[in-house]
């Protein structure tokens, strides 16, 4: 396809956000990147690299230092006006991504920087043809048992502040369905390249490889994951692509979609499909849960097992996320969620070559 778009982005040059970039420059899109002040010289780096490595002119690039927290995301004037004037497409991924965030951070950043944006989107962008928001499966919070994609508002309370400040940002961006063309993406645990297993951070299913790692021959004969639970994992090259190819199919426009593995595995069978990868052979027992459980809650846990205790509790979360629109919007597309099983030779592969990121 031709992208024939000038997006406003934000959350560059993250590491979702940056694939995505490259993977719809190579398309033929222009890209306005709004950008912390920080991170401003990083992402004039990646933008040169995306540029060499897609053959997309550099003039299509430009970065808008800001932020989502202030009052007209940050903007200086001349950049404010470029945006209202030429954005066609809107796609937003910043946000906290920590299950140990402040609530005064998360719901500033998650909650108070989507108002903005929506605000800026509803008021100030008058060619906006689309307008794409990545949300999170976790919004269901303590909800139990399957989650459909047309269901948000629930009672159910939260495991924590992200969970929170996503689902209420989630639903402010539901409300604008009535009066902008819409996209949510649910992504689910998002882990590395299913082709190469790069990653830009080490946590979800990689607490799980680097226990085993530690020492595989020994370890992997006891299973601690549970026959009762699966944790769904979304490789970030079928997230960015999902999101690629729904970026102008109005099918999607009102449509939330979940981005997520629609046949998951039990976190015993991931224990399994890992042990076997690093080590060669399956486990032997599996202990019980509720043993494993309180042993991962102890305080010294974290500093043996190299899992976080707020991480704990979604390695027993009793949820499962349904994905059918997903697939049917994304099947005349030839988009998949592989199966775990056909990657995670690649994730062990980057983690042993890349034990320790910068």
């Amino acid at each position: 396809m031709v992208l024939n778009e000038t997006i406003f982005l934000t959350g560059f040059p993250g590491f979702i956000a940056g694939r995505l970039v490259k993977r719809l420059a190579a398309e033929g899109a222009r890209f306005l990147l709004l950008t912390q002040p920080a991170w401003a010289s990083r992402a004039r780096e990646e933008v040169a690299r995306i540029a060499a490595e897609t053959g997309a002119p550099a003039s299509g690039f430009r970065i808008l230092e800001g932020d989502i927290t202030q009052p007209d995301l940050g903007l200086s004037s001349n950049d404010a006006e470029m945006a209202q004037g030429e954005t066609t497409m809107l796609f937003h991924l910043a946000a906290v991504y920590d299950l140990a965030v402040a609530r005064d951070v998360a719901m500033r950043v998650n909650l108070e920087g989507t108002r903005n944006l929506n605000r800026f989107a509803l008021e100030k962008l008058k060619n906006l043809r689309r307008y794409h928001y990545v949300s999170t499966c976790y919004v269901a919070g303590l909800r139990t048992g399957s989650i459909l994609e047309t269901e948000l508002k629930h009672d159910a309370g939260f495991r924590n502040f992200y969970e929170e400040s996503k689902y209420l940002a989630e639903m402010e961006v539901e409300e604008l369905k009535a009066k902008l063309p819409v996209t949510i993406h649910r992504p689910s645990v998002v882990c590395g390249d299913s082709h190469t297993g790069e990653t830009a951070k080490y946590d979800g299913v990689y607490y799980l490889i680097h226990y085993l790692r530690m020492q595989p021959g020994l370890l992997s004969l006891f299973n601690i994951g549970n026959s009762k639970v699966r944790l769904n994992l979304a490789p970030v090259d079928f997230v960015v692509e999902a999101m690629a190819a729904l970026a102008q199919d109005e099918r999607a426009i009102g449509a939330t979609v979940q981005l997520a593995d629609p046949a998951p595995l039990t976190s015993q069978e991931l224990f399994d499909a890992i042990a076997v990868s690093l080590a060669g052979h399956a486990s032997r027992m599996t202990i019980p849960a509720g043993l494993v459980y309180k042993s991962l809650m102890l305080s010294v846990s974290p500093k043996i097992t190299g899992l976080p205790r707020p991480a704990v509790p979604y390695f027993f979360l009793d949820q499962s996320y349904d994905t059918t629109r997903a697939r049917a919007l994304l099947e005349p597309h030839a988009v998949r969620c592989p199966p775990f099983r056909s990657y995670v030779p690649a994730l062990v592969d980057f983690v042993a070559q890349y034990p320790k990121l910068i």
